[in-house]
């Protein structure tokens, strides 16, 4: 009989598909806990264990790979993360729970082992040496290990240390390198429960490096949407690369956060092809959201002088190069990208209200430089100082 874990109602409907929910990891070590901590104090070996998660989905979760010493306890929950893409899903979590006597500085210790990040770097939820272990999962576990010693009445000290065998290598693909988290993943996850395809989830891991590099003090932020944005700032800018901060597609939501977050100015450095769509006020350049290149370049094209013929070339066009080979052809590439920085600018300024500077450098992986927007020079100098 299959087992249920007590998310099989539970899903969302995406492009006419039911995607499944899945747990996070934060989920997986507080039930791991509960199994090694019940197993520790209560004496009886356990297959599963109920874990309430916060947003009041309760899991049925089973135990694996469990180990029983005098005074310690270990077992691991596998991670599910229904139809999310997660580097994380199938990986065991492991919880172990020792007993400790003599003076403690607190009835319950919680860390991490093996494949658990260490904090390098200020700025995230954790102090500097700590677990890299998020405050709801901590919460969670600690919950866990406090109601089972209510349970059995048990008057010692416990240490629990979380471990991921898997998460030494899972880490290198995540964001935490970045956040200066080493030698492991973290532990995840605010309501227990993954969403799948969650755009939150991006977002808010922008938004965690964004604040780690506010917190070291820089008031100018430099922003690439992805891998093609930081290949050129790194071979073609002299600004310091080290800083710059992936936002994906999320441009309208990154100006938000940094605004939030008393950030002066943003400068972004995009492949045309992302940064064309903010010329028309579109603030989610991912292509399920919108696709307006060729439009605006054709626009952009015919206020640059070009004629109807031209303009038509472009739309049926497939990628930007192919439309700013057209563009070199007729002579219009760079009157055309100013009408296209320009509008950028004027969108930019909108999404903020003006409250912040903001620019982009825009650039093509065949035509290389194409231009910038009219307050891209004044970031440009904000940045170069901070630099030296």
């Amino acid at each position: 009989m299959e087992h249920k874990t007590g998310l099989e109602d539970y899903y969302v409907i995406k492009n006419q598909k039911k995607m499944r929910f899945g747990y996070t990891t934060g989920s997986c070590a507080a039930a791991a806990c509960k199994g090694a901590v019940t197993m520790l104090l209560g004496g009886q070996r356990l297959s599963q264990v109920d874990l309430m998660t916060p947003k009041g989905i309760l899991l049925h979760l089973l135990l694996e790979d469990i180990k029983i010493e005098e005074n310690a306890v270990s077992c691991a929950v596998r991670k599910d993360a229904g139809d999310d893409p997660d580097t994380t899903n199938g990986i065991l979590v492991y919880a172990r729970a020792e007993k400790m006597t003599g003076p403690l500085s607190a009835k319950i210790v919680i860390d991490g082992g093996i494949g658990v990040g260490r904090v390098t770097k200020a700025g995230l939820s954790q102090k500097i040496g700590e677990a890299a272990i998020n405050p709801v999962p901590k919460a969670m576990i600690l919950r866990e290990a406090e109601e089972a010693l209510d349970k059995y009445d048990y008057e010692g000290g416990l240490k629990i240390v979380i471990s991921v065998p898997e998460g030494v290598e899972i880490a290198k693909k995540t964001f935490n390198p970045r956040l200066g988290i080493q030698g492991g993943i973290s532990i995840l996850g605010t309501s227990g429960i993954v969403e799948p395809m969650s755009e939150k989830a991006l977002i808010e891991s922008i938004r965690v490096e964004m604040k780690q590099h506010v917190s070291q003090g820089e008031e100018y932020l430099l922003i690439t949407p992805g891998n093609y944005g930081a290949e050129y700032l790194r071979e073609h800018m002299s600004l310091p690369f080290e800083k710059n901060i992936k936002c994906s597609n999320y441009v309208g939501e990154t100006i938000d956060m940094a605004i939030d977050m008393g950030v002066k100015g943003i400068l972004f450095v995009s492949h045309i092809g992302k940064f064309v769509k903010v010329a028309a006020g579109i603030m989610n350049t991912h292509s399920h959201n919108a696709d307006a290149r060729m439009e605006v370049l054709a626009s952009n094209a015919i206020r640059a002088g070009a004629g109807l013929s031209c303009a038509k070339s472009i739309l049926e066009c497939n990628t930007t190069d192919e439309a700013l080979e057209i563009l070199s052809l007729e002579g219009l590439l760079k009157e055309t990208m100013q009408e296209i920085t320009n509008r950028i600018q004027f969108y930019l300024n909108h999404r903020s209200y003006e409250q912040i500077l903001l620019g982009a450098v825009i650039f093509s992986n065949v035509q290389g430089y194409l231009g910038q927007t009219p307050d891209a020079a004044k970031l440009i100098d904000k940045l170069s100082v901070n630099r030296r």
